[in-house]
């Protein structure tokens, strides 16, 4: 695995256990919004393993897309993907119930779960 897939696998774990943590302590919008961060990053490690670049987006489906994920991770990511804008900026603003941040939570676990098995193969 290169040096720079590393760094970024590494960022993406980081932000899953922000995302996990603010997920415990109730603050929903941080928890999707490092969720979203975490597949964003993930996403981008594979780009950089496979063709040494990235595309500076933050569209989960448009970077998932450019690595022929599956039909499971694009759903997981059309789920997520959301999460950036509704969590950053106030006048698209939505709030989530504690379920509904568990689930992107988690959605972007099993995207990270699935990153890690791609770059094992």
């Amino acid at each position: 695995m290169k040096e720079e897939t590393k760094k970024w696998l590494k960022k993406a774990e980081m932000d899953i256990k922000t995302a996990n943590y603010n997920f415990e302590g109730n603050i929903h919008d941080a928890a999707i919004f490092y969720s979203q961060q975490a597949v964003e990053k993930a996403l981008k490690a594979l780009q950089i393993e496979g063709f040494n670049r990235f595309d500076k987006t933050h569209d989960l489906i448009n970077l998932a897309k450019s690595i022929n994920a599956d039909k499971r991770i694009l759903e997981l990511c059309d789920k997520i993907n959301p999460s950036y804008f509704v969590s950053r900026y106030p006048d698209i603003e939505k709030n989530y119930n504690k379920e509904e941040v568990k689930e992107i939570l988690n959605a972007s676990k099993e995207v990270l779960e699935w990153m890690k098995k791609r770059l094992k193969s």
